[in-house]
């Protein structure tokens, strides 16, 4: 099972509030969730839970200050590497005091410049007592944040440090966690969108020892699939024979392994899916016979008659009707002009086209370089990037076109 928060990176500020004993837990929480987190406090933060607590759950450096006071050789924490290091920030607990400095751009400590320079989401989780949380000032203050487009985690009601009785207490640690995740995963641009990937390489047989496949690792193809989850879609991936492991919550894969079983996979899940691509490197030509047992060596040459497979992408450009179809052209010759004649006759929307040619680019690598040629013909070539930054380039033009 995988949190939609897998992977992100998570910047917790801690400021001087009784709730602070609670950023143990919800540390604890971001990493269980698999989110790499780091944590700036302010100053007074460190009376209420200590920096090596913190520091020993993210297993990573906690820092309150910006230089290090007892060594002058010390290279200062740059608040602005933090700022644009995370995916989300989030302070937890933020007190009054620490609100209203950041409602009024005041910059007087790490967090709050770290705050100033954070390009992220931020996120922010209210404790105080309760003639605090209901000053006009306090609720000034909540409107001014949420207008500077953060966003506030109510605090909840309960007994107070004070003894009073009612709102201000800082939401539970896992109340946070589960308000992030669901609001991530409402403003996703493929929630409640199905997509269906094939990736990998299909195996024909020749008997029961041999096969006709190709290069394929599925590589590209699971990078997809992980692009589309964390996109918010739910994904069919229809993979071929692959030693890659996919785990993710919104991913379901079925296993295949040639031909024949990746078609009858794809006819069962193309009707009801938004997007298809297909990634996958299918084997255009099988044995048109397969040997019961092992072909012995009798000869110096030994032949085999093939047979057409069925064209899959041909099929799923026949069959579409609101579906977005994605396709994949791997050349050594006249790239372009290939690509865009398989763009045409098999219907497609997008085509996905590499060269062999070039280096970094193809089967087994972690890396690849692909050029986008859309249905009107129109082009977009990218540098080499890792597979799953192309994923990302891909997905981007997708929700460009479906939404022109």
């Amino acid at each position: 099972m995988s949190s939609i928060l897998s992977g992100k990176k998570v910047l917790l500020g801690v400021t001087a509030g009784i709730a602070a004993y609670k950023a143990a837990s919800l540390v604890r929480m971001f990493i269980k969730s698999g989110a790499e987190v780091k944590v700036v406090m302010t100053p007074t933060a460190k009376d209420f839970v200590t920096p090596l607590t913190l520091s020993t759950l993210s297993k990573n450096p906690v820092h309150s200050s910006f230089y290090n006071e007892e060594d002058d050789n010390a290279e200062w924490n740059n608040h602005v590497e933090l700022g644009l290091w995370a995916d989300i920030m989030i302070i937890a607990p933020a007190t009054a005091n620490t609100l209203s400095k950041m409602s009024t751009g005041n910059s007087d400590n790490l967090l709050l410049a770290t705050y100033l320079s954070a390009k992220c989401p931020v996120y922010f989780a209210p404790a105080m007592d309760l003639d605090m949380y209901n000053h006009p000032s306090t609720h000034e203050t909540f409107r001014k944040l949420q207008d500077f487009g953060n966003i506030m985690i109510p605090a909840e009601s309960g007994e107070l440090a004070s003894g009073l009785v009612g709102q201000g207490r800082m939401a539970e640690p896992s109340t946070i966690v589960s308000f992030i995740e669901k609001d991530i995963l409402g403003k996703l641009p493929l929630r409640g969108q199905k997509v269906l990937i094939t990736a990998g390489p299909t195996y024909e047989a020749i008997d029961p020892v041999r096969f006709i496949g190709n290069h394929s690792s599925g590589r590209m193809g699971i990078a997809l699939a992980s692009t589309a989850a964390n996109l918010g879609a739910q994904v069919t991936l229809i993979l071929g024979p692959s030693s890659l492991k996919v785990s993710h919550t919104l991913i379901k894969v079925v296993p295949v392994v040639n031909a024949a079983s990746m078609y009858k996979a794809v006819v069962e899940a193309f009707d009801t899916c938004d997007v298809a691509i297909a990634s996958a490197a299918v084997a255009d030509y099988r044995p048109k016979n397969i040997a019961d047992q092992k072909i012995k060596k009798a000869s110096s040459t030994f032949a085999i008659e093939l047979e057409r497979t069925t064209d899959i992408l041909k099929w799923m450009g026949s069959q579409k009707s609101t579906q977005f179809l994605v396709g994949f052209a791997l050349e050594t010759e006249n790239e372009e002009k290939n690509a865009k004649e398989k763009l045409k006759k098999k219907n497609l929307d997008l085509i996905v086209l590499n060269s062999l040619n070039d280096k970094g680019a193809g089967f087994k690598s972690q890396t690849n370089k692909v050029t986008l040629i859309n249905h009107k013909l129109e082009i977009k070539a990218f540098e080499l990037k890792t597979k799953t930054e192309v994923a990302k380039d891909i997905f981007n033009e997708i929700n460009r076109l479906r939404n022109v």
